[in-house]
């Protein structure tokens, strides 16, 4: 090959890489200048006298100078260190090689079982959610193996989900029991915002060692806001990834609460102002952005749970009452219910399946509304029971649902380990509400 053929093959537009130098830090973020960036962007942070980097994302730009969050901590840059613009965005290697895998929020490997094998798709973290009229009909059901919840509040393929309860109530107990007993090949579960005990753990104790066809991506308490808040859309990713290879996929979320806290945190650090709880506006716009990701297309399908931390038992937490309004159902855990022993302590009352018409027949929904109105009984008359005011006879209704109160509590009631088929569950609920 002559010297001439060398010359055509160099990029001339690559002779030089442009980068950005920093101007001034704080504790949270960077700002520096002499790039041409978006929002969004993603750079990558070099320490020159460390000879180390980091990734950032660009959060805010003025006339000359931008904002970036970094990935990771800053400690160890200085004025000065040079800052690169990544061409190619955020993305995370996607393959059936994550099966069985611990991830982190960029989709690095970290359970010390080597590199990821079978991983070849990229597939970008920020997506568009998917068009309201390529959206399939939610008509199908969608098993949990969780007796309350496939009778009272049966779920369809494609649906979201939210999980409401306050700290300690049994969020990671029930979804340990959703992943173990649902329908789905394919579970993702993203873990954001945990304590560091509380993956093994959660993998141990919920899951039983039993990671086969799940992947779990997590962003443990110690981690930046930036990979507490990228884990769930990594998470997200994945899931999509699965759905367009036509699979049902089950994705879990714990939890959105302190996803909106990471986002919190880079908002305030940005200058945004604080609204509801010191939230800032940017919070509220990310959670349909997140949420509506989720569904069903001519593909496959993504049914999804997220855990909202209920601040206080306080439904009325700007987070749970956000997510609410996007959600197509809501479970409700109570304290209350815990305490008196019962499991899984799901208010059905409180709680509702948006798609339970539609994905059951006309019988068992009728089955359905007769015993939420015996519950309904009860709940209205247990005062007046516990202090003897009433006395049977007084209103046969009352009279029936109170005959009937042990065997439905024996029905809604299981135990972490025991799982059941739908069609199971179906049975049980025509024999408990037969006059």
């Amino acid at each position: 090959m002559t010297i001439d053929n060398f010359i055509d093959q160099i990029d001339s537009d690559n002779l030089y890489v442009p980068f950005g130098r920093i101007v001034n830090i704080n504790s949270t973020t960077i700002v520096a200048n002499g790039l041409d960036v978006a929002i969004g962007d993603i750079v990558n942070i070099e320490s020159e006298e460390r000879s180390y980097s980091v990734l950032g994302m660009i959060a805010s730009i003025s006339e000359k100078l931008f904002t970036i969050v970094p990935f990771s901590f800053i400690d160890g840059f200085t004025i000065g260190d040079k800052v690169f613009l990544k061409k190619e965005g955020l993305s995370v290697k996607c393959g059936y090689g994550l099966l069985g895998r611990v991830v982190n929020a960029l989709g690095e490997p970290i359970d010390k079982h080597g590199k990821l094998r079978d991983v070849n798709e990229s597939s970008s973290i920020n997506k568009a959610t998917i068009s309201p009229l390529d959206r399939g009909i939610i008509d199908q059901q969608f098993s949990t193996g969780v007796k309350a919840i496939d009778s009272m509040l049966t779920c369809g393929k494609g649906q979201k989900v939210g999980i409401f309860a306050g700290s300690g109530v049994g969020k990671s107990t029930l979804m340990g029991m959703i992943v173990k007993g649902s329908v789905a090949k394919i579970k993702v579960i993203a873990l954001v915002g945990e304590r560091g005990r509380e993956i093994p753990e959660f993998i141990h104790y919920n899951l039983g060692n039993n990671l086969e066809n799940t992947v779990i991506v997590t962003a443990t308490s110690d981690e930046s806001s930036l990979m507490r808040k990228y884990a769930a859309f990594t998470a997200m990713a994945i899931a999509e990834f699965f759905r367009d290879q036509g699979h049902d996929v089950l994705l879990m979320m714990d939890s959105v609460t302190r996803f909106a806290m990471a986002q919190r945190e880079i908002g305030l650090s940005t200058g945004e102002p604080p609204t509801q709880r010191g939230y800032p506006p940017s919070v509220f716009a990310l959670l349909p952005q997140l949420m509506e990701r989720a569904g069903s297309n001519t593909k496959g399908t993504i049914t999804a749970f997220f855990t909202v931390l209920v601040d206080g038992d306080d439904l009325s937490d700007p987070i749970a009452d956000q997510s609410r309004s996007i959600l197509d159902g809501h479970i409700v855990l109570t304290r209350k219910l815990t305490e008196e022993g019962f499991y899984p302590p799901i208010d059905l009352l409180q709680s509702a399946s948006r798609v339970i018409d539609k994905v059951v027949p006309k019988e068992q929904y009728n089955r359905f509304l007769k015993l939420k109105r015996v519950l309904s009984l009860i709940n209205e008359n247990e005062v007046l029971i516990r202090i003897g005011a009433y006395k049977r006879g007084m209103d046969k209704e009352l009279d029936s649902a109170l005959q009937k109160k042990e065997k439905i509590k024996s029905f809604l009631s299981q135990g972490m380990n025991d799982l059941y088929t739908y069609e199971s569950i179906v049975k049980g609920l025509m024999e408990v509400t037969n006059d």
